[in-house]
């Protein structure tokens, strides 16, 4: 969201970013920060629960937080409301759309089936929030095909659109945080992955490949991010016998990102489910050879082959057949990590704005409802 509401501004669109506030007194304040020159006003979001103490609660919270929506829209006067990715803000700012008579867009990403905790699976009234609001959207986007699929299948959704997620240039700035150069690691080829270790994630796949793949040396796995499957990556790989050749570095800033991808032989992204995948982009931008699932959004960007490799990880041998082969034959991760950075340059973040702002313009006079007026320079 920072890299969009940046450059839609850069475009000429006055913007400002409407956030979840998660403080305990949430419903009797509203929190306005600043990012890059743009406004963040944090806003409350209470939602009613089952107990009857929760429902007294989200009784006496809910008016509270609707009048911080209401003056919100009165302080900054958007002529477009976009929801990017519903949570517990889609209900709020669906409700302000319909009550002001202002067009909305609404943006997945993969919420509906990568969240961990199942929320559209266990909660009607999210799943409920979200049919209306993709019933009253002015247009409905994905960041891929597989996330308008789902949206299609389960929450009524017609048509839609793809709009992809993006990757920056490369950071210049130092990493804060664990480097390679601050791990004691030996010259040894790095099979590298990174992002939250959760189920879905499919890291243990990942460990179970490596744990099959010889060669000498041998390679080392490196792993970044935090989540709950911690323990049991470090468990797993315990028992399959890989020792100090599995490293879990924890969080990594971008930057840190960046660095470890480049002293990586080899990105694997192993998700059994991906509802985009900017680590495929990221290993683009870095220029290290990718291999990336088969299951989700990456199956629809990357040309198997090309500019990376497409597996199901569920077939673990499958994996580390693939994995080896690029660790085999160093002029064939050249030649795939090269056609991945020119293909990285198609998804900048700059174009995703674009794709966004056309969206904006192209609102037809139908989809503008009553009482919306343009007001010159737009405001979303």
């Amino acid at each position: 969201m920072r890299n969009v509401a940046r450059e839609l501004r850069a475009r000429g669109t006055d913007v400002e970013v409407w956030t979840v506030d998660r403080s305990e007194r949430a419903a009797e304040r509203v929190g306005v920060t600043g990012l890059d020159g743009i406004v963040v006003r944090h806003l409350p979001t209470p939602m009613p629960a089952r107990s009857a103490a929760a429902l007294t609660r989200f009784a006496v919270a809910a008016p509270r937080a609707w009048r911080a929506w209401r003056e919100a829209f009165r302080t900054f006067q958007p002529d477009v409301l976009h929801i990017q990715c519903f949570g517990p803000n889609g209900p709020y700012a669906a409700a302000l759309a319909r009550h002001t008579g202002t067009p909305l867009v609404l943006s997945a990403h993969g919420e509906t089936f990568m969240d961990d905790h199942d929320v559209f699976g266990s909660s009607a009234l999210m799943r409920e929030g979200l049919r209306r609001a993709i019933a009253s959207a002015a247009v409905t986007t994905g960041c891929s095909e597989q996330v308008l699929a789902d949206l299609r299948g389960r929450f009524g959704l017609e048509g839609g659109v793809v709009v992809p997620n993006g990757v920056g240039p490369a950071p210049v700035v130092p990493a804060q945080g664990t480097t390679p150069e601050d791990v004691d690691l030996p010259d040894v080829p790095v099979v590298f992955g990174v992002g939250r270790l959760e189920s879905s994630k499919g890291f243990d796949l990942l460990v179970e490949a490596v744990a099959t793949m010889s060669g000498d040396p041998s390679p080392h796995l490196v792993i970044g991010g935090v989540g709950s499957q911690r323990d049991a990556l470090i468990s797993l790989g315990e028992r399959l016998g890989l020792g100090e050749r599995l490293r879990l570095l924890g969080p990594l800033d971008e930057a840190g990102v960046h660095a470890w991808m480049r002293r990586a032989d080899v990105v694997v992204m192993p998700s059994r489910k991906e509802a985009f995948g900017i680590v495929a982009l990221e290993a683009w931008r870095a220029g290290t050879p990718l291999v990336a699932t088969t299951l989700g959004g990456p199956a629809s960007f990357v040309t198997d082959g090309v500019d990376g490799f497409l597996v199901d990880p569920v077939n673990t041998a499958a994996l580390a057949q693939t994995v080896e082969s690029v660790l085999r034959d160093p002029a064939l991760g050249t030649s795939i990590g090269a056609a991945g950075q020119a293909a990285a340059l198609r998804y900048s973040w700059r174009a995703v704005a674009a794709s966004y702002g056309a969206i904006y313009a192209n609102l037809t006079p139908d989809q503008r409802r009553a009482g919306w007026r343009p007001r010159g320079r737009g405001r979303r």
